[in-house]
């Protein structure tokens, strides 16, 4: 994956990246700038797509890169990482920090999950394309040109619109020990309220994959959703962004000590709806639920007689995620129960 030198020379024939940073990612200092995209539209013929970035360079050390924005309609990352690239005291900085608050800055900007410019999912893309479509570019520029800097990344998500998630900080399953325990230790570190070790549905195009395929210590959050954050959310991010960045010697300290339930997210807890219809919530989040116990039911909304349809959970464990809007059609998550570890 990592096809190209960190100076930007193509590497196997593959072209350059369109995206050019107004800073200098590697020189000492405190810098705000952008990932700069050329993009012509109706709205602008020479324009470019503008991705904020900041970073802080002090001495010797490890490089962590800090995202939010992956989807446009999660807020916790964009707000906690935004006021950390506003307030962050290059002095108290051993390494590098690199903060890009809305990698997906058009689906920020629009309020969406996918980018407005050409309907895509960004970590779905991975590892993207130099000459693909808007979403495909920056993925490539982030495989290519930050990926290959970072010791430790930070992907910070929430449930968006259409999910609703416990508080939790979360890592994979890996096949390698020794990866898999650096991620382990660095999710414990983060101090969410729940810690989850996570088996995606789908891993693949993912921006985990793309992380964790390059060996780096990766860490990602459900920190809510409902389309908004709340204050508890992001009081949970900045903790935790403080709590990674002492973890990983970039910042002076100890990560402050959070009581902190350990889960485990198998692919068989996934609770998928196979109809059109009304939700009724027959548990809330954090509920403990039995295998085969009711966790919602369906309703046909068209009619007052019609089908009801019952949903039940396949493992026991604790409602860790469910649908947030109030209907849902055939293929939608209903639900995901985890299990303590």
């Amino acid at each position: 994956m990592t096809n190209m030198s960190l100076s930007g020379t193509p590497a196997s024939g593959l072209k350059a990246s369109p995206i050019r940073p107004t800073v200098d990612l590697d020189a000492p200092g405190l810098r705000h700038g952008f990932l700069k995209l050329p993009y012509s539209s109706d709205a602008s013929a020479w324009g470019s797509v503008m991705t904020p970035i900041c970073v802080a360079v002090n001495g010797e050390g490890p490089t962590a890169l800090l995202t939010g924005g992956n989807h446009g309609d999660e807020y916790e990352g964009p707000i906690a990482l935004y006021k950390l690239a506003a307030s962050l005291d290059l002095e108290q900085v051993r390494g590098r920090v690199i903060i890009v608050p809305a990698m997906n800055y058009p689906a920020l900007d629009a309020g969406r999950r996918t980018s407005p410019i050409d309907n895509g999912n960004l970590n779905r893309v991975f590892p993207g394309s130099p000459t693909g479509t808007v979403t495909e570019k920056i993925a490539d520029y982030f495989c290519r040109h930050l990926l290959p800097r970072a010791d430790i990344v930070l992907d910070i998500h929430s449930g968006g619109r259409t999910l609703e998630f416990l508080p939790f900080a979360a890592c994979h399953a890996l096949e390698d020990e020794e990866h898999g325990a650096r991620c382990l230790a660095a999710m414990k570190a983060f101090g969410a309220p729940y810690s989850v070790i996570m088996t995606e549905m789908d891993a693949g195009g993912l921006y985990d994959t793309a992380v964790e395929e390059l060996g780096k210590t990766f860490v990602t959050t459900e920190l809510g959703g409902g389309g908004t954050a709340r204050a508890a959310t992001v009081r949970i991010a900045e903790r935790g962004i403080v709590n990674l960045l002492r973890h990983a010697g970039i910042l002076e300290g100890e990560p402050e000590p959070a009581a902190s339930t350990l889960l485990t997210m198998p692919d068989e807890g996934y609770v998928v709806s196979e109809h059109h219809g009304l939700v009724e919530p027959c548990v809330d989040l954090g509920d403990p639920v039995a295998a085969g116990e009711l966790v919602a039911r369906v309703y046909d909304q068209r009619r007052t007689a019609g089908a009801t349809i019952e949903y039940r959970s396949p493992i026991a464990g604790v409602l860790a995620a469910r649908h947030f809007p109030g209907m849902v059609k055939a293929g939608d998550c209903l639900g995901v129960v985890a299990y303590p570890s």
